[in-house]
């Protein structure tokens, strides 16, 4: 059984043994411990946490003498030598951040080596139990679940959202929520709302009034502005059903065109497996001859040996990929091709290798690998979450789109059927730009609407126009639905948040109305926001290449009231679900086959809480989701094992 089973089986025997014996209630057991079992006449020792003195005790016994006996050390004022008296409430909250943070079993608590290391620091510590583990690690749950739905509830922009399902070992279906919202100071914020088990059937219908149910639970159904979802089946649902609801309430932004957004990364994984389709002999090769070279220790020392040979480094490990996610195959193929020269010769010295490739192959393997270079760098770049990535978008969609129409004119015949079959998905998906996710470029003041044009005039002049105007157009509608205050929920506020909550001088707060009385009584009697924005030139792009786009928006809002709030909504909307498979990966080993009882609702606290206290830290123990399955060897300890070996043997002692 597992030890989350353990766990949870343990509570009721736990409520017995309390029925049956009398609990101690008396303070002075908050030091001391007892030492040995009853003997026949029911009489036991204890002893003292602080000075280790014996003391017995029985039935007839009371607790007169130990409290004179603790009197002598006083222990709310410790005394030379003595420890400082801890805050037990302290001691346990970190101890409850200690589990969530490292996932460790509620169990943890009794370990005798952790208890002993802990009465070794500070005697007088009072251990507590697993049960009291879970009970704390519940309520810091609820407590962090009420300040953020308290600052969710304070925040004037929206909140865009990801979502997608996870099945654990034992086949409970899980649904991952993460909010994306910009803060009263202007930063981009990532927390996972829920991490809850659905029951099936998990359709469209079902999952749809789920999330909606969740919405309720967080408040925050009135303030949606779009959604990121996967291309699985039942989404399309889900975002119907969220729709209709939505609509009803009349929450949505431009009655929801904008609501539905398809993950970036999981449209490029689709579009570049298309193109490796075509060269799976020779990956296959490189994958089964990194198969068999790993499994056997002999083998992966002889291959250090044709390393050593060779003069090559080490500064790569040897990749085995997970298929299902080309970047790790992109991995695998650099690895590689690093140690090429190492893998013809092993295939010399070992007549068992049938995994070696010819030469014509290890060319189609650079090539690929050189062409497939920037789709690599931007699905790592889309990845991320603590910058908006929505400006990111067209850029990077139109260099790829510009890449396979060049390949595809390819004088190699196979890059030109790799690169034709990778348009034709590209097409699939991408045929028309994501309208917002374009938009978001626009609201780039590096770039601005002139960039767009360009972008579709190299591709297509004569339709560039066209796709132009429908982006144009729908960026004056949506900044019309801003100039409007909403009867739910307001998207145009007089003041940000943060002026409201702020104590400065009265002065300095009515300048500030006057600069933003005077900006919108200009925009009235002349151009609007928007018009002024791209008119305005643009911010020189050498000079601020890594510019916050953010920041920007923040320093400028008071000369565009409305426009930046539209622009911090719209940028903070995400392009990928990767939080959702990293929050995933967690949850695969906070439900892992050691844990996998543990009941849903423990396994949410302990997830989410880790995830709104410890945020977006590099914790021990936990690996990204592309790492999660992929096998990677370091070469380095046997290449070291065998210059130790040439050194002792040309040394001998």
């Amino acid at each position: 059984m597992s030890i989350e089973g353990n766990e949870e089986s343990c509570e009721r025997s736990t409520a017995t043994s309390l029925i049956r014996a009398k609990r101690k209630t008396s303070v002075v057991w908050d030091y001391f411990i007892r030492l040995k079992p009853n003997s026949i006449d029911g009489k036991y020792e204890v002893q003292c946490m602080i000075c280790k003195k014996k003391f017995a005790m029985g039935p007839t016994f009371g607790t007169t003498n130990l409290k004179r006996h603790l009197e002598k050390h006083n222990p709310d004022k410790a005394k030379e030598g003595q420890n400082e008296p801890i805050d037990q409430k302290t001691y346990r909250e970190k101890m409850s951040l200690a589990i969530c943070r490292h996932n460790y079993a509620f169990s943890f608590v009794e370990h005798k080596g952790i208890r002993d290391i802990h009465s070794y620091l500070n005697p007088i510590a009072r251990h507590i139990s697993r049960n009291t583990a879970k009970s704390d690690i519940l309520n810091l749950y609820a407590r962090e679940k009420e300040l953020l739905k308290a600052e969710l509830a304070l925040i004037s922009s929206r909140v865009c959202l990801t979502s997608d399902m996870w099945t654990s070992l034992i086949s409970n279906g899980y649904m991952c929520v993460i909010a994306y919202y910009v803060n009263i100071n202007w930063v981009l914020q990532k927390r996972v709302l829920i991490f809850r088990h659905v029951p099936p059937p998990h359709s469209g219908v079902v999952l749809g009034h789920f999330l909606i149910d969740f919405l309720k639970e967080w408040g925050i159904e009135k303030k949606i502005f779009a959604l990121t979802l996967d291309n699985a089946t039942c989404n399309k649902g889900v975002v119907d059903v969220l729709k209709n609801h939505l609509s009803l309430m009349r929450s949505l932004v431009c009655e929801g065109k904008f609501l539905h957004v398809r993950c970036g990364n999981h449209i490029l994984n689709l579009i570049v497996k298309a193109g490796l389709a075509k060269v799976d002999a020779a990956i296959g090769k490189i994958r089964e001859g990194v198969k068999y070279i790993k499994n056997s220790e002999v083998r992966l020392e002889k291959f250090a040996e044709c390393l050593s040979n060779l003069g090559l480094p080490c500064s790569k490990k040897l990749r085995q990929d997970v298929p299902i996610r080309w970047n790790s195959t992109y991995q695998m193929i650099e690895s590689a091709l690093l140690y090429q020269q190492a893998y013809i010769h092993y295939d010399l010295v070992d007549p068992d290798f049938r995994h070696g490739l010819f030469e014509d192959e290890w060319k189609k393997v650079e090539i690929v690998a050189t062409f497939l270079r920037p789709f690599y760098d931007i699905t790592t770049l889309f990845s991320g979450c603590k910058y908006p990535t929505a400006n990111l978008y067209l850029p990077n969609i139109w260099r790829i789109e510009m890449l396979l129409v060049e390949h595809k004119r390819s004088k190699d015949p196979m890059m030109t059927e790799m690169a034709t079959s990778m348009l034709k998905k590209f097409k699939k998906y991408w045929e028309s730009y994501n309208i917002i996710l374009s938009i978001a470029m626009v609201l780039g003041p590096r770039y601005k609407l002139n960039f767009v044009k360009f972008c579709f005039s190299k591709l297509n002049s004569d339709s560039a126009d066209q796709k132009v105007k429908v982006i144009e157009d729908n960026l004056k509608l949506l900044f019309e639905e801003y100039l409007i205050p909403s009867t739910t929920t307001s998207l145009s506020t007089s003041l940000p948040e943060e002026h409201a909550c702020s104590s400065r001088n009265q002065m300095t707060e009515a300048f500030e109305e006057f600069d933003m009385f005077q900006s919108q009584l200009e925009s009235s009697t002349s151009k609007t926001q928007l018009e002024l924005y791209l008119e305005e030139a643009n911010v020189d792009r050498k000079t601020n290449p890594n510019l916050d786009v953010l920041g920007f928006w923040k320093d400028n809002k008071l000369r565009y009231p409305e426009l930046s709030l539209m622009a911090r909504d719209v940028l903070s909307v995400p392009i990928t679900t990767v939080a959702s498979e990293s929050a995933f990966s967690t949850g695969g080993r906070v439900i892992g086959k050691f844990q996998s009882s543990i009941l849903p609702a423990n396994a949410e606290a302990k997830l989410c809480t880790r995830d709104w206290i410890c945020g977006q830290e590099d914790l021990d123990g936990f690996k990204s989701d592309s790492d999660e399955d992929e096998i990677v060897v370091d070469l380095q300890p046997y290449v070291d094992k065998l210059r130790d070996h040439h050194i002792s043997k040309d040394n001998p002692q």
